[in-house]
């Protein structure tokens, strides 16, 4: 059942974000070309996008436990730090430059557009560079909790 909701989900937010316009880089840097020809469609999408988040997490939240986990699973860092101004910084320029952002990029992947598949091998690159660098960082630490123990 889990499997089947995920896909629903991840069909539903395809759909999304091929109707809105999302997964044309175009239209994304019209919409950030604030100084040029700026298209505002974008605005609207997200707008409407951060209405329905808004009713899904009071709902979500006034419901007991999930219908398909155990328990709700909701953030508990609120903390603003470097790596979180980094990443956003990283994203937005991304974002800038090419017009894509990861979900809209691959589901851009059935375009064969070369420039597509070589912003979504970069991205990959930097998602497993990512990873191992953060596992890098955590073995200092995971050696002197075992170091302790």
């Amino acid at each position: 059942m889990f499997l089947l909701a995920s896909f629903v989900c991840g069909f539903v937010f395809g759909l999304g974000l091929l109707i809105s316009g999302m997964v044309q880089p175009a239209k994304v840097l019209a919409f950030l070309d604030i100084f040029g020809a700026w298209d505002p469609s974008l605005a609207i999408v997200m707008g409407v996008a951060l209405i329905v988040t808004y009713f899904g997490y009071a709902i979500a939240r006034g419901r007991g436990a999930p219908l398909l986990a155990t328990r709700s699973q909701w953030p508990t860092t609120t903390d603003i730090d470097g790596r979180l101004i980094l990443g956003s910084v990283l994203f937005g320029l991304g974002w800038g430059l090419v017009g894509l952002c990861p979900g809209p990029a691959i589901e851009a992947l059935v375009s064969l557009s070369p420039a597509v598949i070589v912003f979504v091998a970069a991205m990959a690159v930097g998602m497993i560079g990512h990873g191992l660098w953060e596992r890098r960082l955590a073995a200092p630490a995971q050696k002197a909790l075992t170091a302790d123990g």
